[in-house]
């Protein structure tokens, strides 16, 4: 952060719909090691007219079935590797949203427009009924 104008451009396994980011495992099952994704959201975030970037694809295939990676809340057991209240720009194939400082609502409506439009609705559905969107 002492750094002007920072840039930092990170990966996720998964983003639930209050931002909370998952690096490092996939439930229960460790993938990746710690590192210092945190570090680098933060740096560039706090940076004099900085930015911090966490881009990922929309979805992934797992045994022929698409799952989205932005999901209503983390499985059991996946590690938040980043807070909600750090994270500032996420981005996937359709699109990138700016969640610095938004509520939870505001959140979740802009993390299901860049979702693959094949989950859309029923993100909106389940977040309606979880009582994070009215």
């Amino acid at each position: 952060m002492k750094n002007d104008k920072m840039i930092s451009v990170n990966n996720a396994l998964s983003v639930d719909l209050g931002g909370q980011i998952c690096t490092g495992s996939i439930g229960f099952r460790h993938f990746s090691g710690t590192g210092g994704h945190v570090d680098f959201v933060r740096g560039a975030s706090q940076s004099k007219g900085g930015k911090s970037f966490v881009a990922m694809p929309s979805t992934l295939e797992k045994k022929g079935v698409l799952q989205s990676k932005i999901v209503l809340s983390l499985p059991e057991g996946a590690a938040v590797d980043t807070l909600r209240s750090d994270v500032q720009y996420v981005v996937t194939e359709y699109g990138c949203v700016n969640l610095f400082g938004d509520d939870l609502p505001t959140r979740a409506k802009k993390l299901i427009s860049i979702a693959h439009p094949s989950f859309r609705d029923q993100l909106t559905f389940d977040a309606k009924k979880a009582g994070i969107i009215y």
